[in-house]
């Protein structure tokens, strides 16, 4: 009986050893990685990150001065235009109506005006013939020769030439007013008539194209921006405008220093520095909980082939540098409230 209890107590020992054994090995296997690093030197730098969109730093909306019909159109989206290229026209007929018009409004001022001045000479030598009469009616009354009453006939047949040259001039005077009307009249109906040619008033790329051969534009008024035809923009010098949160703006200054990450191009990264930074906060329509961005404008060092404009940006602002620093990696920072 005590040597089964022995062999017994014997097998509980080796079991219980087994067991301490088995957790030790469990526990050598695993254990917990922790990575380590040495503290050193660091250059650190302090990043704002905002999203935004590509746009050309400069971009021309081109909208009718007249309203009519396109006759014309030479560009589709897409195309890369130069400066003063032809891109559409409107009707010109009604305008060219005008202009025919007025050129023969200013041909008849000058056809009157020719011929008051030849009815002045006319007239002029008239008048010396009836001075001469005059003056010898007068001699001859003088004489005796003659009766008053024809030297009154001679006086009054000077008043009345001399009458009627001041009015021939008065009408050239009045004809030459009209003349310079109808020359100004003509110089804007060729101004308008020049509008319905529409060129390209810088280089680039057509955004946009909002009209068809065809339809009909309609000009801007005070209350009425009137019919976009075409947007050109010049993407040889292309923008990111971003939107920076507030907490962040203080940060943000002009000729900061960013690099700018372009969705369509997941590879690359572009150098850039802030150009503006807006002091207003952007407003949203109907947004009442949104938060507070402010507009901030980072210019591109660098030419992007095929960029266009809208394509989504994130620009990572460099606010602050500070060379060989202490530092350790943030993970093995711990936050502590101590109680005293």
């Amino acid at each position: 009986m005590n040597r089964k209890k022995l062999l017994i107590g014997i097998g509980v020992v080796a079991l219980l050893g087994a067991m301490a054994y088995a957790n030790i090995a469990f526990k050598k296997d695993t254990g917990i990685e922790v990575t380590v690093e040495k503290i050193q030197r660091r250059d650190l730098e302090a990043i704002v990150s905002a999203s935004g969109k590509i746009q050309p730093k400069r971009s021309v909306n081109i909208s009718a001065e007249t309203m009519g019909k396109v006759v014309g159109l030479a560009v589709n989206e897409g195309d890369i235009v130069k400066q003063g290229q032809f891109l559409l026209q409107v009707d010109p007929r009604n305008l060219q109506t005008a202009v025919d018009s007025r050129e023969a409004s200013l041909a008849a001022s000058r056809s009157s005006i020719e011929e008051l001045k030849k009815n002045r000479e006319t007239v002029s030598l008239t008048l010396k013939n009836y001075q001469e009469i005059l003056r010898r009616q007068a001699e001859l009354f003088k004489g005796g020769l003659v009766t008053r009453e024809a030297l009154d006939q001679a006086q009054l047949a000077v008043n009345s030439t001399e009458s009627q040259l001041a009015e021939i001039a008065q009408r050239i005077l009045t004809s030459e007013t009209r003349l310079k009307n109808d020359a100004a009249n003509l110089e804007s109906a060729k101004y308008d008539l020049n509008k319905v040619r529409l060129v390209s008033p810088i280089n680039g790329i057509v955004t946009k194209r909002n009209i068809e051969e065809g339809e009909t534009v309609v000009i801007g008024t005070m209350n009425n921006a009137g019919t976009v035809l075409l947007t050109i923009a010049d993407m040889s010098v292309i923008e990111a405008e971003v939107e920076v949160d507030e907490t962040d703006i203080p940060f943000v200054t002009l000729g900061q220093q960013a690099k700018i990450k372009i969705d369509a191009y997941p590879d690359k990264s572009f150098r850039g520095q802030v150009t503006e930074v807006g002091n207003s906060p952007i407003v949203t329509a109907g947004a009442t909980t949104r938060a507070t961005n402010f507009k901030v404008v980072v210019t591109l060092e660098e030419t992007i082939p095929d960029v266009r404009p809208g394509f989504t940006c994130t620009a990572d602002i460099t606010t602050a540098t500070r060379q060989k620093a202490v530092a350790v990696p943030i993970q093995a920072t711990t936050v502590r409230e101590m109680v005293v």
